[in-house]
């Protein structure tokens, strides 16, 4: 009589690990680029409501604010302040770091809001570049 056992044989496991492994070596990078680019994009998209709240604080009190902070609470206790600017308060950057606010900004600008990007620093490349409202709005 014969044993007739159902199952994988160690060569054909070896094969699948081996594509499965392949297909990830492929693949992951891909991956990782976009999840960068993700960042960058959410990035973008906190900055242009900031710069929505700002310019409602312009509206209502004639003048940018000189800090982040003055969206939320009326430092200066006017009665033509009308926030807060921003309900769920000012967002970190996607890498968990605080946006740059400069007021007034270089070259004209009234200000300048940007993100330093992955690494926290000024200035990088790729993912660890400064993301600058005035250059992805």
């Amino acid at each position: 009589m014969l044993n007739s056992s159902k199952g994988f044989t160690l060569i054909e496991l070896l094969i699948v690990m081996a594509i499965l492994g392949m297909l990830a070596a492929l693949v992951g990078p891909k991956l990782f680029n976009q999840i960068g680019k993700g960042r960058i994009s959410t990035a973008a998209t906190q900055m242009s409501s900031m710069e929505v709240a700002l310019d409602a604080y312009r509206l209502d009190m004639f003048k940018y604010p000189s800090s982040l902070e003055d969206l939320l609470k009326n430092s200066s206790n006017s009665p033509k302040w009308n926030g807060p600017y921003m309900k769920k308060g000012i967002p970190k950057d996607p890498w968990g770091n605080e946006y740059q606010y400069k007021k007034p900004g270089r070259e004209g600008r009234d200000y300048d809001l940007y993100s330093f990007g992955a690494d926290g620093r000024e200035g990088g490349e790729k993912d660890d570049a400064d993301i600058l409202s005035w250059q992805v709005n």
